[in-house]
């Protein structure tokens, strides 16, 4: 079940509230405290085999959630853009240093780099 641990995480941080209260504990052990599911198991007072299918269910709950309305996807999507900008930024500052020697470029990679970082903080 472990095999995509950062995807699950992910997954729970952008739909987490839409599972039940005892799916998100037991996937928040699970998962995120990283117990076993015999410990998880003697925790909650159910079977492993319990604990097991609750998680089971939560994950396919919150893949169906994201097969749905994409989140996951689309902020994947825009951390690849971010990442690209901030490789150009500074590139741009890189070739303003060494060839350019221009304030007005420098400002403008500036004001990119405070926009590319609210933008960060947003998400």
């Amino acid at each position: 079940m472990k095999g995509k641990p950062l995807e699950m995480s992910l997954l729970f941080d952008f739909y987490g509230e839409t599972l039940t209260e005892k799916q998100r504990e037991l996937f928040d052990l699970y998962y995120n405290e990283d117990l076993s599911l015999s410990e998880i198991a003697e925790h909650a007072g159910i079977t492993r085999q319990g604990v097991r299918d609750a998680v089971k269910r939560a994950e396919h709950a919150l893949q169906e959630m994201e097969d749905r309305l994409g989140l996951v996807s689309r902020y994947g999507d825009t951390e690849k853009r971010a990442e690209a900008l901030a490789r150009e930024v500074g590139r741009l500052r890189s070739l303003n240093a060494e060839k350019l020697h221009s304030s007005e470029a420098e400002e403008i990679a500036s004001r990119m780099a405070l926009l590319l970082a609210q933008l960060r903080q947003e998400a």
